[in-house]
């Protein structure tokens, strides 16, 4: 079962401190996730987002409910945390988000391995089109975030591998 792998960089014109401090509050992931996918927060533990805290969303995919639960498995303000799936989609969901300081403000970078299920069946069946919605959903959450947080020129696109 391989692993794929979703990268992302977008500058925006603020503080580390921040840019960190806004994806730290989990209710923003609402703010940065696409309308269609009717993404909604329902607890938080505990809140404010720490080491070992746990969050339960629920989301709809091509008319399916899901419900995901990740934890914080690393927590390092202002300069990176990531999150890991404990219950949803995916084999293996590993997000690794990075704040740094640059002349034109913060460098965000997203860092995703994940997995599909079903093994190499389920990348058979499913791969393109996954790697195509979330190529899709990080467009979205890019152009979100610069709204909110102020617009910068962007350092590169979406890379996806194998």
């Amino acid at each position: 079962m391989s692993e794929l792998l979703l990268e992302r960089e977008q500058v925006v014109p603020c503080g580390k401190e921040e840019a960190f401090g806004f994806f730290s509050d989990a209710y923003n992931l609402e703010l940065i996730t696409p309308p269609f996918l009717r993404f909604k927060i329902l607890d938080v533990r505990p809140a404010p987002l720490c080491q070992a805290a746990l969050i339960d969303y629920r989301l709809v995919l091509h008319g399916l409910p899901i419900r995901w639960r990740t934890r914080i498995e690393s927590w390092e303000p202002p300069h990176s945390f990531v999150d890991v799936q404990l219950k949803g989609p995916y084999a293996l969901w590993h997000h690794t988000h990075t704040f740094e300081s640059v002349d034109e403000g913060t460098l965000i970078r997203d860092r995703v391995r994940y997995r599909l299920p079903l093994g190499t069946l389920g990348r058979l069946v499913a791969g393109r089109l996954v790697e195509h919605e979330l190529r899709r959903i990080f467009d979205y959450r890019r152009d979100a975030t610069a709204g909110i947080l102020g617009h910068a020129p962007e350092t590169a696109d979406a890379k996806t591998e194998a």
